[in-house]
């Protein structure tokens, strides 16, 4: 047992519960923490610009890796900071764990003092607000495992002047030797049983992989079914590539669908659904499909979601094992399929081959139909490196590059907030920092933190932003346009963002024409340092899904 000063002790503690990386911004509440934390061996801290920014890169850090993400910032406005993207980590389940300074507990009056529990749990986060000594650890070890466990952030603030006091710090227990070993949850035979008849009765079926499929074998396991019952295999925007470089993937099930899935779509009569939690973006408001023609595969499968029925007919269980379970339950049984009458690998080849959206708009001289740079980087980008698709109208575009796995590609659009593109790139570019990052983003989400172009080029991170400049928020123009308003409010301007690359350090150049795109590649790859390809688009081109939002 040692005596130490407890704000020590739990960067002690965080470093035993395996934690490789923090982002932090310092002040009064965390900076002796983080100190501590820094000194150990085999760790890292990236220092950031904005606390918004340290909480969003833990949060891609954390999908990026399966392990809980970890930032740092300090109490009163360092807290307030990061709402939005506490907010977006919680929507999207993200294990985020927030370590936080408090008001100290003995000061009569603090400038920074605002009670931060409410704020927290309003952004959908878990609070503990640690203010005992003899209980500290504990709730420390509590956070990771509430992080852990539940799939949530969780925010864990210290008292400043209690950080200070000395503790007597033994032999620490981390949280995986507490968390019960539960073996995976074994699907229920009668289930099983009446599953089989709906799929013995199916004549086309899609299989949609989510989050759940990813893990454990369970993406193999939707292959071998689908080629056991001539599926298709498609997948929802978050693990986008799960099934790419297989023959019958057609792509991303949801509003961002390829029209040629939506074909697929069409014809299908039963939708197989493994670890999804099938949000209306997966059904595209029911557009691909209904409730009723789903079986939905969990281990704990959601009974509602965003405002409906998930499915009438779930099976709850691991999703590998109750793939297994059901082959083995039709062998038992014995019978039959109709047969499908499908060409599943001319649905796969359109997805591959044809553009997603072929409607007509006028492209401008001088500007770039968004649609063309998509297919051109598609074939010019090496299909291994790291790939981060932020949100606004431009991520429906960017999100159909062909060939890259779900394990290389990040997009999180929970919460629906622009500006987190560069901060999700650099978390990703943390969880893998010998490779190179691609990031695509329109124009005003990059300068929503523009700032931490300077945390690009200060860590010296390999991250290529290919950013969709339409001088405009796009997702606005395009609706105050269908609504016959004016779009001024949303028009900013093409800023000359190359400019902005180099005023940090960085390298950029303004594309006009895709002939340039060889030897910008050539000097990125050859340079060691980021670059910003500054694409002008048209802002005539809508995405299918603001078409469909828009059309009356």
């Amino acid at each position: 047992m040692t005596e130490m000063h407890l704000y020590k002790a739990l960067a002690e503690i965080f470093v035993r519960e395996q934690v490789e990386v923090v982002f932090t911004l310092t002040g009064d509440g965390n900076m002796h923490w983080e100190a501590s934390y820094s000194e150990h061996e085999g760790v890292k801290s990236y220092h950031v610009r904005h606390e918004h920014c340290a909480c969003a890169m833990a949060t891609a850090y954390a999908s990026a890796t399966g392990r809980i993400g970890v930032a740092s910032v300090t109490c009163g406005p360092g807290l307030t900071q990061i709402m939005t993207a506490l907010a977006t980590a919680a929507q999207a389940r993200i294990p985020l764990l927030v370590f936080v300074g408090e008001t100290p507990i003995n000061a009569a009056w603090y400038n920074q003092a605002i009670d931060q529990g409410p704020l927290v749990r309003a952004a959908g986060a878990h609070y503990i607000s640690a203010h005992s000594i003899q209980q500290v650890v504990a709730q420390t070890r509590e956070a990771f495992i509430i992080a852990g466990t539940q799939r949530r952030p969780v925010v864990i603030g210290v008292p400043l002047d209690m950080q200070q006091q000395m503790i007597a710090f033994e032999h620490y227990r981390p949280s995986s030797e507490i968390i019960h070993d539960e073996g995976p949850r074994v699907p229920h035979s009668d289930y099983l049983a009446r599953a089989t008849q709906r799929i013995r009765e199916a004549r086309k079926i899609i299989i949609i992989g989510g989050r759940g499929a990813k893990t454990g074998g369970a993406a193999d396991a939707c292959q071998v079914f689908a080629e056991r019952f001539d599926a298709a295999l498609a997948e929802t925007l978050p693990v986008r590539g799960l099934f790419a470089g297989n023959p019958r993937s057609i792509g991303i099930a949801g509003g961002f669908a390829h029209r040629a899935t939506r074909d697929a779509f069409e014809e299908c009569d039963l939708v197989i659904a493994v670890g999804s939690s099938l949000s209306q973006h997966t059904s595209d408001s029911n557009r691909l499909f209904r409730p009723q023609d789903v079986i939905l595969i969990d281990d704990q499968p959601p009974a509602l979601k965003h405002g409906q029925k998930t499915s009438e007919f779930v099976i709850a269980g691991d999703a590998r094992l109750t793939l297994e379970a059901l082959l083995a339950t039709f062998d038992d049984i014995g019978g039959t399929r109709p047969d499908s009458h499908w060409d599943v690998a001319a649905y796969s080849r359109r997805v591959r081959e044809e553009r997603a959206d072929v409607t007509p708009y006028p492209v401008p001289s001088g500007t770039l139909d968004p649609r063309d740079i998509v297919a051109h980087l598609d074939k010019a980008l090496p299909k291994d490196w790291r790939y981060v698709n932020a949100s606004g109208h431009c991520s429906y575009f960017s999100a159909h590059i062909n060939g890259v796995q779900a394990e290389s590609f990040l997009t999180i659009r929970e919460f629906g907030a622009i500006g987190n593109g560069l901060c999700y790139a650099i978390g990703m570019a943390a969880s893998a920092p010998n490779e190179t990052v691609v990031l695509f983003d329109g124009d005003g989400g990059l300068m929503m933190h523009a700032q931490e172009l300077e945390t690009v080029q200060r860590y010296n991170l390999k991250v290529l932003i290919c950013v969709f400049n339409d001088g405009a928020f796009g997702s606005e123009i395009h609706k105050l346009r269908a609504d016959q308003l004016s779009d001024h409010g949303a028009i900013y301007g093409r800023t000359d963002l190359s400019s902005i690359a180099r005023g940090f350090g960085l390298r950029g150049a303004v594309v006009t024409d895709l002939a340039q795109v060889p030897a910008l590649l050539d000097e990125f790859e050859t340079g060691d340092t980021a670059m910003i390809w500054d694409f002008q688009v048209s802002d005539q081109v809508m995405s299918p899904v603001m078409r469909r939002a828009t059309t009356r």
